[in-house]
């Protein structure tokens, strides 16, 4: 691939494994293994028929036509949502699990924002009779306390982070910790596309069925597989980087990943990681993130747990400074009139993540021949509490 990863585990100037020397023997042993083990063919059997017969892959591509209508383009949900457990998430998981076992591990720790990744790792932890534990910003617990207790009814142990902002930055950090402490029978699931080489090429891998799938559909639908437009959401970004994946080489099709702006790029409440961020270390790898003058980590906001992340997967990095793909931002008050406009006009209830999303749409011309895409990355269940306490029902 064009942008994919080089032999050291960069994307042109990101990427790398900055890592405490007492971790290096865990990551070596995932850099040695991991091209191997998924390549290899009973375990490309053994993934696919669980995302097919647990997940319920493929995930429909479903033409919105009431959008469509309003948008003055052929609009359509890639419907992650409509996965077990309700988001994409479970697609790493399971990749990750059954790496896991082939690796001998007999833990599992994860980190989690939006507790959607946490419950993705419970489950499959649960599915395959081994010990889980989840590490969970203090603040990210009480805004998706569903999620929580989903954790916590699949035998997962959920530990919070205390410290910084207590969001998904602490927690990771948090389960670095971990692993550091537990090298030997541990595995470290991490859910997004960051983290030291290779996870976020790995992560990209067992997301890439996402656009996989929809180059297939798009075919059933419009008879092309190329679509004018792709658009995400991207915190950390591996739904995005999941529905970009088998577009990356096709130039013509335009990328776009929503960042979430908060309370506004300006306001010192954001996430909009590329507008204030530059090039710097965060959680393993050389990448964009918010950061102060002498490097401290900026602390980010977003009405949305799994947006709020001071920086961004380090292919995103190069995609994003090489113009592959633009990076834009949404507002709180926008991601939120987006969610309940896909609510009432299509009646999918999204996740707030998504939702960032679709607010772009406003933003946009299209021609009335454009195809458009966009991962609907997971529901809107963990965040009625959200949407009800912003519009006061």
């Amino acid at each position: 691939m064009k942008y994919g990863v080089n032999e050291h585990g960069y994307y042109g100037d990101f990427g790398g494994a900055y890592i405490p020397e007492m971790l290096y023997p865990n990551v070596e042993e995932l850099r040695q293994q991991y091209l191997n083990i998924i390549n290899d063919p009973d375990f490309k059997a053994e993934f696919n028929d669980l995302l097919k017969n647990y997940v319920g892959r493929p995930s429909p591509l479903y033409h919105a036509k009431r959008y469509s209508e309003k948008y003055g383009a052929n609009i359509f949900f890639k419907r992650e949502d409509l996965n077990h457990t309700g988001s994409h998430k479970i697609n790493n998981a399971i990749g990750q699990i059954l790496l896991a076992k082939r690796l001998g591990k007999k833990r599992i720790i994860a980190e989690t924002g939006a507790g959607q990744h946490g419950v993705a790792t419970a489950t499959v932890c649960a599915l395959m009779g081994i010990e889980c534990v989840v590490y969970m910003g203090e603040i990210d617990m009480a805004r998706q306390a569903p999620n929580v207790s989903r954790m916590k009814m699949l035998g997962a142990t959920v530990r919070p982070a205390s410290s910084g902002s207590k969001t998904l930055k602490d927690a990771t950090n948090e389960a670095l910790r971990d692993w550091i402490a537990n090298p030997v029978d541990t595995h470290y699931i991490i859910g997004s596309v960051v983290g030291p080489y290779p996870y976020p090429d790995m992560v990209a891998r067992f997301q890439s069925i996402i656009s996989e799938e929809t180059k297939k559909q798009l075919v059933e639908h419009t008879g092309k597989e190329l679509p004018e437009y792709v658009l995400a959401c991207v915190g950390g970004g591996s739904n995005a980087m999941g529905m970009f994946y088998h577009f990356l080489d096709d130039e013509q099709v335009k990328l776009v990943a929503v960042e979430a702006a908060g309370k506004g790029v300006d306001s010192g409440h954001s996430a909009a990681t590329t507008f204030l961020g530059n090039e710097g270390v965060l959680h393993g790898s050389r990448t964009i993130l918010m950061q102060t003058p002498d490097g401290q980590v900026v602390e980010p906001y977003s009405i949305s747990a799994g947006l709020d992340y001071p920086g961004i997967g380090p292919q995103h990095a190069h995609l994003y400074k090489i113009n592959r793909a633009q990076y834009v931002s949404v507002t709180d008050d926008e991601a939120m009139k987006a969610g309940l406009l896909c609510s009432q006009m299509e009646g999918i209830i999204p996740a707030i993540e998504s939702s960032h999303a679709l607010a772009q749409l406003e933003k946009m011309k299209f021609n009335p021949t454009d195809n458009v895409v966009i991962c609907l990355s997971g529901r809107g269940d963990k965040d009625l509490d959200t949407f009800i306490k912003y519009f006061g029902y």
